[in-house]
């Protein structure tokens, strides 16, 4: 069976990432949060995987594979450690020592013995994948190494005295301080890239990192081995030992790597961390916010002087017994609070997707261009800062009860919702309000940089370049249904995934009132613009037009509970829809999902039935119905036009796809009973319909012989040159694609007419129309009639294309009103063909 190792090890990459905020994150240099506890290490990935592909001993070995190339990066991590650890060791007797040796010996405790350990692991696994049979064993070389955690223990336990000793060095000796910050990790062997730099404190933390790795595959065997096997009991061992050894290293880690010890000798421990934007007079501002068991403290990092270590500069503090999240009196008046229009931040994620491919091309290009794709990560660093400044717009203010209070801005509900918990969580707790003099403050914050656990923005340009870049294409997901509540309630679910380093709310289901088990099954299609995760959160519908949330004026929906899993590619790449269970509160909400790539999903293909709407032409739907528009059109415009023009999200949010599926199939059998459907379904299912029939048209509304010409006209810089030029295109439209293409402008400028009430800007609708009406079908790229590069379909360039085809369609909708007999009756001087 051949094995794709980078595939598989990018899905142990992803499993491994924490979603839960008391694991550690994979690569973190400090020890920022206890290890996991065996219960705590099946993650709903882990559970997805599981029926991803044949079960069996074929299986085992994509795991033992996966581990095993993950095993030869990390040994050749603790080679790094140790190159230097020699010459620092002869030196140290010398005339001119760099360190002593005792220090030497305190920052590389044990490293030898580990990688000895491993390699002797790896060279003895190594040979029984090679040779791969369903009789081959394993399991007494995870057990060996499980029984040698004795020396990772140690390891442990100097671990904080290492790392502070590395530091210490490195602010004496500038020479020791050029050698920790650059240390070369070997690349794997099939690896183009030969080195990695890396630094030594972000090396030190790996072999806390790996007997988590190591655990959790351990798991993974376990599932893949019969119960009769030879290695299931030896398995089944070693993963005894390793959780409890995880077990017992969790308590002593857990006070020292999150506390700080206040003046009376309590412990203050760090609870949670992360980057939030503040409203500061007027302006946003991006702040590390820290949560203490006592406090909430709000800072910002100082600029240092190059060579310098970060610092924290505290903005201001509230003892938790003095927060509260009362809601603000009607006298009160909420700060203005700038958002900035759709289609900027539209145009910024552009030019980052141009920056990505650059940086792509440049890596592909000769060796010493290493200094331009420096200057382009800097480059795209600063515009994914900037999007995730002006991204967030959700309000989260918080109180002190002496007048103070603080407003931040949050991309989500989920974290409104999770830092609102955390607080109230430590203020059930018998609370004093406790009030630090400037030394004090000046200590917690300074230990604010070695206590946090989020280390930076979340941005791409900070990730490494073997991380997965995310999914770029379509999530199908059904919300089947939901269990745990102890009381009847009107419940709904949205969904939400990550895009650009914040999460979008994408889908919602429909209210299931006055029950304790909603039973939804509703499917949704989501759009991915390289997302990694996706949420769920359940929520209580509320209709008391009293409850007004004096923050965004709007009714407020109780959470009910939230909870999120990540979408690894190897896991939901496939045909197969991926049953799985995400646990909330006590409440566990069932759904399923599968993915489709952004190449399959943007295929046209026509209907093999020309008897009915979609997938066929429409000048052969239009002349069999006797219409100047098809009827489908026309009625769903009508149906939104009717009930529909105030719904937040109208045509962004998806409707059910079930929904939507019989709707399909009404409009395309003629069913006498299609009035009274439209009439009875989810007003955004219509128009997920409406949109549905212009993607599946053989060939876009705009059609495949004008495509190259749109995509010319629109970059005119003349006005009069460019008004001509797509005046005299709308005019070569087929009549029947013309005067549907007229209907659908209108119709969307009546919507864009209520953006104040549906939040959808003439941009917003740009963006959800412009790819459908303009994409070319396949059969055109294939021909070369479309000149873009070979990699059309990949996500960069389609990032990039569909700015234009946004920008082609918003041109129309921001035009006056134009008038199908009178474009037919004018003649412009354009005389070039089409």
């Amino acid at each position: 069976m051949e094995v794709d190792e980078e595939k598989v090890l990018c899905y142990l990459d992803k499993v491994l990432e924490d979603e839960d905020e008391n694991v550690f994150e994979c690569g973190d240099m400090d020890l920022e949060s206890p290890l996991p506890s065996g219960d705590m290490l099946m993650t709903p990935v882990h559970r997805q995987f599981r029926g991803d592909i044949e079960k069996g001993l074929e299986m085992k070995k994509l795991v033992l594979s996966g581990f095993l190339a993950s095993e030869e990066i990390y040994i050749n991590q603790l080679e790094a450690l140790l190159l230097p650890m020699r010459p620092l060791k002869a030196t140290a007797t010398s005339s001119q020592p760099v360190l002593t040796i005792q220090q030497v010996e305190t920052i590389f405790y044990k490293i030898q013995d580990i990688f000895e350990i491993h390699k002797e692991f790896y060279d003895a696994l190594f040979p029984h994948i090679q040779q791969w049979d369903e009789k081959v064993a394993v399991g007494h070389l995870f057990q060996k190494l499980a029984s040698q955690l004795g020396v990772y223990k140690a390891f442990v336990d100097n671990y904080k005295t290492a790392v502070e000793t590395a530091e210490k060095c490195s602010q004496a000796n500038t020479q020791f301080q050029k050698i920790s910050e650059n240390l070369k990790v070997k690349g794997p062997k099939d690896s183009k890239d030969c080195n990695t730099n890396v630094t030594m404190e972000a090396l030190l933390y790996k072999p806390i990192d790996r007997v988590t790795r190591s655990t959790l595959v351990l798991h993974d065997l376990l599932k893949h081995t019969p119960k009769d096997h030879p290695d299931f009991p030896l398995l089944q061992d070693a993963l005894r030992i390793s959780q409890n050894f995880l077990s017992s290293i969790n308590e002593e880690i857990d006070p020292r790597r999150t506390a700080v010890t206040t003046p009376k000798g309590e412990a203050r421990q760090l609870v949670k961390d992360g980057f939030l934007v503040e409203v500061s007079e007027g302006s946003r501002k991006l702040r590390h916010v820290f949560l203490f068991t006592d406090l909430l403290l709000c800072a910002k990092m100082k600029k240092t002087s190059a060579g310098r270590h970060q610092q924290y500069e505290c903005k201001w503090y509230i003892p938790l017994a003095d927060l509260t999240f009362q809601l603000l009196d009607d006298s009160d008046v909420l700060p203005h609070i700038q958002v900035l229009p759709e289609h900027e931040i539209e145009e910024m994620k552009t030019k980052i997707s141009v920056i990505k491919s650059e940086i792509q091309k440049e890596k592909k290009a000769l060796k010493g261009q290493s200094r331009n794709v420096e200057r382009l990560r800097k480059k795209m660093n600063e515009q994914e800062s900037w999007l995730l400044l002006h991204s967030p717009t959700i309000p989260f203010r918080i109180h002190n009860k002496h007048g103070k209070s603080y407003l931040f801005l949050l991309s989500s509900d989920y974290e409104r919702s999770e830092w609102r918990e955390s607080i109230q969580k430590l203020q059930r707790k018998d609370l004093q309000t406790c009030q630090l003099s400037s030394v004090e403050l000046q200590v917690l914050t300074s230990s604010c940089f070695k206590l946090r656990t989020v280390h930076n923005i979340p941005v791409t340009s900070y990730k490494d370049d073997e991380e997965t870049p995310g999914l770029y294409g379509f999530l199908h997901v059904i919300v089947h249904s939901a269990k745990g509540f102890k009381e009847s309630a009107n419940l709904y679910c949205t969904l939400e995934v990550d895009s650009y380093g914040y999460f979008v709310s994408k889908a919602k289901t429909r209210v299931f009132r006055d029950t304790t088990e909603p039973q939804w099954n509703e499917e949704f299609e989501i759009e991915l613009e390289g997302s990694q995760c996706l949420r769920i959160l359940c929520y209580e519908k509320c209709y008391d037009k009293t409850k007004l949330n004096k923050d965004d004026n709007e009714i407020v929906d109780i959470i009910m509970g939230k909870g999120q899993v990540q979408l690894d590619p190897q896991t939901v790449q496939s045909k197969n829809w991926h049953m799985d269970v995400i646990e909330m509160n006590g409440i566990k909400v069932e759904f399923s999902m599968k993915f489709t790539s952004r190449d399959l999903s943007l295929k046209r293909t026509p209907s093999k039935k020309q008897s009915g709407v979609f997938g066929v032409k429409i000048s052969v739907v239009t002349k069999r119905e006797r219409s100047k528009v098809p009827y489908i059109v026309r009625q769903c415009i009508e149906e939104v036009e009717k009930r529909g023009i105030d719904e937040v999200g109208i045509y962004r949010i998806s409707g059910v796809a079930t929904d939507i599926q019989a709707l399909k199939a009404a409009f395309d059998t003629n069913s006498k009973d299609i009035l009274v459907m439209l009439s009875d379904m989810d007003i955004n299912a219509i128009a997920g319909t409406l949109k549905l029939y212009f993607r599946e048209l053989p060939e876009p509304l705009l059609t495949d012989r004008l495509y190259p010409a749109f995509m010319e006209g629109i970059a005119l810089s003349d006005p009069a040159a460019k008004e001509n030029c797509m005046m005299h295109l709308l005019r070569s439209l087929p009549d029947p694609n013309l005067i549907t293409f007229l209907s659908l402008l209108e119709h969307l400028k009546r919507v864009a007419d209520n953006e104040p009430i549906n939040k959808m800007s003439l941009h917003n609708l740009g963006t959800v129309f412009g790819p459908t009406l303009l994409r070319p079908s396949e059969s055109e790229v294939t021909k070369g009639h479309i000149t873009l590069a070979t990699d059309i379909w990949s996500h960069d360039v389609m990032a990039q294309v569909s700015v234009t085809w946004v920008q082609v369609l918003l041109y129309y909708l921001q035009h006056p009103p134009i008038s199908f007999a009178e474009l037919k009756r004018n003649t412009l001087y354009f005389s070039t063909d089409v």
